[in-house]
Order: structure tokens, then C-alpha cells, then sequence
């Protein structure tokens, strides 16, 4: 019982209206009484009410034309509609018009009582749901997901468009342009966004390993299997599924992926019992999938099941006009983390940062803003801060992406004095990987001072 809550009754029978108006007086209401349709609708222009109760029999407007005025001055009011004249067509024509309930004359006083508080407690539960969607969405929104740039716009106005949906999207761009943000926003522009969003990345680990990841496994199921595991696709119940790094798992791997997307079911490693799952899947790639499937190297049929709608990061140098906007959210970002004051960058800092080719993207940029705070003095980042080497002009030549990646990849490396744990942190890739990476680049270890 809301002892806050203002009620209306609205009766043209006198005795009816006085009894009601009593009843809920001694129950802690704040009551108003009304005569007609007009008293009624005159009050209802002064003053808010929680709730209305209203009979349908009245000279004049009837009850239910009253309801349908009330809807339209005030949508929130709720209206129980009562009657003398019990039928279905009157009940079916109040509820259709919006009343919450309907009873009968005569009506014991207890339950009317008892139906006035159902009906403030629905609201009040519906009114604290709508507060809790709004929260939660706001909880969920990728706040790192900046831009202003026009192709960033676009990009924007992609995720509003397939977010909705259940369609398959496919993420495609340079290392470090966001794609996993990109997938956090579609994901809670999706009705499934209070479900979870289980992120597997794929190139960062083993076939066998990814295999149990994605589908799970029974006790036993190969060695060091003690316990049953559910896999990401059981995880992601109601929720969405992201594989990063899709072109990196093998053609069994594929293979295996096809049936899921197809058949939705999934069958744990050590097992030949299918079991239904219900999930939305995102996959990324900083490869060319049309090029792997020329060279044999990932099925066309999975190609075409994971690029119903296709969503393309432009890299950081063709969006520097996002530079600033960018910066301005990692300086507060790490101000906070570190407990700073720094809170702006100097415009020769800026213009430094604005001249630089950012090969690592919003990625490299981030870092480079947290470590320049390390650093900087109070109270902003002064262009010896940064560690970035500006090319000249005659050394800007087209390079391979695989070239790009080996200057970020050592720069980062040196930049750590061979700690490869930090540089495995800061290029946001695990330390297999990294290792993997720098055999290959040719890094030796006695060339870095710390380890």
C-alpha cells in the first residue's frame, strides 16, 4: 500500500463516491471525488494522480470515453474501471482502452482495497524495471568507443542498423583499431545486452585448446581434462559470442564452427551428445578472408556465414581529426588510474602527435598517452613526453602491413628494455604470441638490457 499515492474516484452515485472516498481515506490515500466525466477531467488538468477509479455507467460521457481522455492527458494514471452492468463486452472494451483491471458492483471494500495496491505495486515495479534497463544499458555501452570523424559516423550509424538484429556481423580491420569495442557495441545495441558477451580470442591459442574453449569438454576427455567444462558457446547463453583473430583457427576448427553456426548445437570435446545453443556470434579479422580462401586457408561456405553484414574500422591515419577527442579520454582515463592532474595535452604536443603515422592505431596511440603521463609534470603533457620517431620525408615509403607491424612490435620491445611480460601487456597479445613474434622479427635477448 502506497500511503503517498493521490486517488480519484469517479461516480455519478453519491453514496457510491462518499463510501469510496472514506475507504481509502482511512487507508492512508490522498482522495479527490468527482461527479462526471467533466468534474473529473477538470481535476485531472490541476492536479497529478496516481491512480483512478472509475465507473463506466455515467450520464454523459460513459466511463470508458473518460479513460480514453485520461490516456491522452495523463498515460501514466492508472484506471480501474467498475460496474453495475457485469458483461464481457464492457470489461474487453475497458481493458482494450488501457484500464488496468475491472470489478463489479457490488464490490466488497477489502478487495477493491486489495486491487488498488496490486495496481500501485505493478507500477511501482514496472517504473523501477524501466529505471534498472536504463542503468544496465548505460552500464553497457563501450564509453572507449570515441569518434567524430565522418567514416566513424558511419561506422556508428552500422552498428545502430545491424545492433537490433540477430544477423551475423563480421568486424574487419588493421590491428588496434577497436574491433573488440566494436563488437561491445553492437552487442549492447542488441536486445541480448543484459546477457553476456563471451570474447574468445582465437589466434591465441592452440587448436586443441580452442576447440575445448569454443564447445567444452567432458571429464576425461583428453589429459588434464579433470572436470566437466561448459565452452563459450554454452557460456554465451541468450548472449552473443565474439571470436576475434577468425582467420587464424584451422579448417578443422572451421569445420567444426560451420555445424555450430548452422545447426546451432554444440558437442562438448569427449562427447556425442549435441546440445542446443542460443547465441548471436561477432567475428573480426585483420586478414584478408577473400585471400585465404583463394589459397585454400579458410572455407567459403563459413566465409559467407559470418559476413551477413560487414563492418569496416578505418585505421587511426585516416581519422586524425579523432586524435584530439581520443587523447582528451586517455588523459582523464589515466589521470584517474595513476591520480594525477594532468588533464590536457600542449598544442605542440598535439601537433606532434597529429604529424606521427600511428601503424599501431588507436592501440599505439593509447600507450603512448600512458606513457607519456608516467612522465609528465603537472599540469599537462608536454611534447618530450612522447617517445615517437617522426619519420622524414624522404623515408615515407609504402610498407607492408608485416612491416609495419615489426617497427611497432620492436619499437615496443625497446621501449620496455626487452620486459617482455610489459610489452606482451601493452600490445595487448599474450606472451606466446609476442615470443612467436619476435623470434620471427629476429629480437635477440642480448640485445636488451633487462629482461
Amino acid at each position: 500500500m502506497d500511503a503517498k499515492a493521490n486517488l480519484l474516484v469517479v461516480d455519478d452515485e453519491a453514496v457510491i463516491r462518499d463510501s469510496l472516498g472514506k475507504w481509502f481515506q482511512e487507508e492512508g490515500y490522498k482522495v479527490a471525488l468527482a461527479g462526471s466525466a467533466p468534474d473529473a477531467l477538470a481535476k485531472i488538468t490541476l492536479q497529478h494522480f496516481d491512480l483512478g477509479i472509475v465507473d463506466i455507467k455515467m450520464p454523459g460521457a460513459d466511463g470508458v470515453e473518460l479513460l480514453g481522455r485520461i490516456r491522452e492527458i495523463d498515460p501514466n494514471m492508472i484506471v480501474i474501471m467498475m460496474t453495475g452492468y457485469a458483461s464481457v463486452d464492457t470489461a474487453v472494451a475497458a481493458l482494450k482502452n488501457g484500464a488496468y483491471d475491472y470489478v463489479s458492483k457490488p464490490f466488497d471494500p477489502d478487495e477493491m482495497a486489495h486491487t488498488v495496491q496490486n495496481a500501485l505495486a505493478h507500477r511501482h515495479s514496472e517504473r523501477e524495471n524501466s529505471r534498472l534497463r536504463e542503468t544496465v544499458a548505460a552500464m553497457t555501452q563501450p564509453t572507449e568507443f570515441v569518434g567524430q570523424s565522418p567514416v566513424m559516423m558511419r561506422v556508428f550509424e552500422s552498428i545502430q542498423t545491424v545492433g537490433h538484429t540477430e544477423a551475423t556481423v563480421l568486424i574487419l580491420g588493421e590491428s588496434g583499431t577497436g574491433k573488440e569495442l566494436c563488437a561491445r557495441a553492437v552487442h549492447a545495441a542488441s536486445p541480448r545486452r543484459l546477457n553476456p558477451l563471451v570474447v574468445i580470442h582465437c589466434g591465441a591459442l592452440a587448436e586443441t585448446l580452442l576447440e575445448s574453449e569454443l564447445f567444452g569438454h567432458e571429464k576425461g576427455a583428453f589429459t588434464g581434462a579433470q572436470y566437466r567444462r561448459k565452452g563459450s558457446f554454452e557460456m554465451a547463453d541468450g548472449g552473443t559470442v565474439f571470436l576475434d583473430e577468425i582467420g587464424d583457427i584451422s579448417l578443422k576448427t572451421q569445420t567444426d564452427l560451420l555445424r555450430v553456426l548452422q545447426e546451432r548445437e554444440i558437442t562438448r570435446v569427449g562427447s556425442s551428445h549435441p546440445i542446443p545453443v542460443n547465441f548471436r556470434c561477432i567475428a573480426a579479422t585483420n586478414k584478408n578472408l577473400e585471400t585465404l580462401m583463394q589459397e585454400g586457408k579458410f572455407r567459403s561456405d563459413l566465409f559467407y556465414r559470418l559476413n551477413v553484414f560487414q563492418i569496416e574500422l578505418p585505421p587511426l591515419h585516416q581519422r586524425k581529426s579523432d586524435i584530439p577527442l581520443l587523447v582528451d579520454h586517455f588523459v582523464r582515463k589515466y589521470s584517474a588510474a595513476m591520480n594525477k592532474r594532468i588533464r590536457r595535452v600542449s598544442p605542440e604536443a598535439m601537433a606532434l602527435l597529429d604529424r606521427y603515422s600511428w601503424p599501431g592505431n588507436i592501440r599505439e596511440l593509447e600507450n603512448s598517452v600512458e606513457r607519456a603521463m608516467v612522465v609528465a609534470q603537472e599540469p599537462e603533457i608536454e611534447e618530450r613526453d612522447f617517445s615517437l620517431k617522426l619519420s622524414s620525408p624522404s623515408e615515407r615509403t609504402p610498407r607492408t602491413l608485416e612491416d609495419v607491424e615489426r617497427a611497432h612490435v620492436l619499437s615496443t620491445i625497446e621501449d620496455c628494455k626487452g620486459n617482455q611480460t610489459l610489452a606482451a601487456e601493452i600490445l595487448d597479445i599474450d606472451r606466446v604470441t609476442l615470443h612467436n613474434k619476435l623470434k620471427k622479427y629476429g629480437w635477440r635477448k642480448a640485445t636488451a638490457d633487462t629482461l
